[in-house]
């Protein structure tokens, strides 16, 4: 585990750091699509993600849902940090965007790595300020921009973090991490692809002139 620390991490953490992560940490390996925290769930571990992506998601009152974000290889999580620390139930879903492989760190230690170890502290700090980053993107995202950009920033960032230009996904999962509706996002992927940028497969969408 140390060595795939180390390859995620590179110099952020002092050596004593990586050698106290690698005696306290779980290391774990997630199926894509599994949930990895739910709503109303109490966190009792910070995950520090080794490879892969996870989706963060946010659920309103009626049970639908908002991509906030995605945390890739080097990442942590914010939002679950503040559940740790605070002793609260998560306000997020985190749902394995591909397979996953993380360390998932006791609570006990992150108090205590902030006091001892400058790199944790900066990587903490980091951490909150990236993601309040994101979070500001999508608010503006939903504010100023209207679904057709929307669609193609996120066609956009799954192809990238998939490294692929195949999207498998369907209309109706797509509506969801949008918050929008199967109808609205089938018409708009219809023109996306009548004007040359994709071709519409079953459950699959292929970028062309992205």
């Amino acid at each position: 585990m140390l060595n795939s620390l180390q390859s995620s991490f590179g110099t952020i953490f002092e050596p004593d750091l990586f050698a106290e992560i690698a005696e306290v940490g779980n290391l774990t390996k997630v199926s894509e699509g599994e949930k990895i925290i739910e709503i109303g769930q109490y966190v009792r571990g910070m995950p520090l993600l080794l490879s892969g992506a996870i989706k963060i998601l946010r659920e309103d009152d009626e049970g639908d849902e908002l991509l906030l974000y995605y945390l890739e290889r080097g990442d942590t999580c914010s939002m679950t940090m503040a559940c740790c620390l605070g002793d609260t139930q998560s306000e997020i879903r985190a749902i394995a965007e591909t397979d996953v492989e993380l360390v998932m760190l006791p609570v006990r230690k992150m108090e205590e790595w902030t006091a001892k170890y400058r790199s944790w502290r900066n990587f903490v700090f980091d951490s909150y300020h990236n993601r309040l980053n994101e979070l500001l993107t999508t608010v503006d995202s939903i504010a100023f921009k209207n679904m057709d950009q929307r669609l193609v920033e996120y066609l956009e960032e799954k192809s990238r973090i998939s490294s692929s230009k195949i999207i498998v996904n369907t209309h109706q999962e797509i509506a969801d991490d949008l918050h929008s509706s199967r109808v609205v996002i089938s018409r708009l992927l219809k023109k996306l692809e009548h004007l040359g940028k994709i071709k519409i497969h079953r459950n699959q969408i292929k970028l062309i002139n992205f």
